[in-house]
């Protein structure tokens, strides 16, 4: 990848100046458009009387689709550039809004998250690889917040309008078309980061290789790093609908308010231990997020939102802080040309455990009910990161040593 970065002797102009905040806008934008369907899941699923199964199959193929665009064309931006990538995700966003306004029946609903999925795994590539370009530093701790600020926002601003404003599958989406074409607009007054080469067919190979100074780390890492994700997935998926059904709450903001607590304290964790080393952010991490699901189970069985709301504090606070850790211990492990590949490994097992543990969920809440799922979910991740604290302590590698 060519920089474009200016030298010491040339004045930075506006453009380059704003440039940082425009691109962690548009990338939070990209995060809050694929959340804000979260508290609406429940509307959709007594508009088209669909079981939770299908609505963890409509949350995951937004995974697997997200996935895929970023194995297929995720370095795309590297030969074409940065602007015409993301202005053609923006106009796929804005298709799948669009989708989502004429939904008529759960295909509908599958078919915009598909889309989604693809636009938004191609937008926060090139967006990452903009932000890089521009400071290498502050770009990747942009990189770590914007997108949990974003989905924050989308599940607060949808809720907000569900409970206060008519219409909300339809007034979410009209915001949110107006917000990406304003962002399409926008995109030309930035400068380009990179220049334009050779390879663009090449890049659309997926190259996924752990290198093997990183096999053993990474392996040691897994049980972690799947439960961090399966959470997430958890909340992103049924947790509106399980609020409801445990509390008896029916107000919106509810549910999109615990859901927001989530990347809220993770985006909070990942910001306040950015300067530490990965040992000491794994070692909050880790314990942090075990507590906070148990309070979080505590919370479900007492049908209090407040303990419910104060374990996704706690248990966001770990999320954020494991993956975090677990970005940091693995990454500097591979050589420049090894790191493409290690990544496109580590964002598979992410999105795969973001994906699958949710539909399985799907299934053992139209089985057992949302409670009993929820013990049975919490359990399985409880379990994952013990298994995970006993491979990093067998683990002969000095791990997370890397500040």
């Amino acid at each position: 990848m060519t920089s474009l970065d200016s030298t010491a002797s040339t004045p930075i102009s506006p453009a380059r100046r704003l440039a940082p905040a425009y691109y962690a806008a548009t990338s939070a934008l990209f995060l809050a458009a694929s959340s804000a369907p979260t508290p609406l899941y429940r509307l959709y699923q007594q508009a088209f009387a669909f079981s939770p199964v299908l609505l963890t199959v409509i949350f995951a193929v937004y995974a697997f689709s997200l996935l895929a665009a970023l194995l297929i064309v995720g370095s795309i931006s590297d030969h074409l550039g940065r602007r015409p990538v993301i202005f053609a995700s923006i106009l796929l966003n804005m298709v799948a809004i669009a989708l989502f306004l004429m939904a008529r029946s759960p295909d509908w609903l599958i078919a915009a998250r598909i889309v989604q999925g693809f636009a938004t795994g191609t937008a926060v590539s090139s967006i990452g690889a903009a932000l890089v370009d521009l400071d290498p530093i502050r770009g990747s701790i942009t990189n770590s917040l914007a997108p949990l600020a974003g989905m924050a926002i989308g599940a607060l601003g949808t809720s907000l309008l569900m409970q206060f404003a008519p219409a909300p599958t339809v007034l979410v989406y009209i915001v949110t078309l107006a917000l990406l074409a304003l962002q399409a607009a926008l995109l030309w007054l930035v400068p380009e980061t990179t220049n334009r080469r050779a390879g663009v067919l090449a890049s659309l190979k997926p190259e996924i290789a752990v290198p093997p100074q990183a096999r053993r780390t990474l392996l040691a890492l897994t049980p972690i790093n799947i439960a961090v994700w399966a959470l997430a997935g958890f909340y992103l998926s049924l947790v509106p609908s399980l609020v409801s059904a445990t509390t008896g709450s029916t107000a919106p903001l509810v549910g999109g308010s615990v859901v927001a607590a989530l990347t809220i304290s993770g985006a909070a964790a990942v910001f306040l231990l950015r300067k530490r080393s990965a040992a000491t952010i794994m070692k909050f991490g880790i314990p942090t997020m075990a507590l906070g699901i148990l309070t979080i189970i505590a919370g479900m069985h007492a049908a209090e939102v407040p303990i419910l709301a104060l374990g996704t504090l706690i248990a966001g606070s770990g999320f954020g802080a494991a993956f975090l850790g677990t970005v940091r211990s693995i990454m500097p492990l591979a050589k420049p040309d090894e790191r493409a590949g290690l990544l496109s490994a580590f964002y598979i097992q992410s999105y795969l455990a973001f994906s699958v543990p949710a539909i399985l969920a799907g299934f053992l809440s139209k089985a057992l009910g949302f409670t009993e799922a929820a013990d049975i979910y919490a359990a399985a991740i409880l379990l994952l990161i013990g298994w995970g604290v006993v491979a990093l302590r067998s683990s002969r590698e000095k791990l997370l040593s890397v500040a």
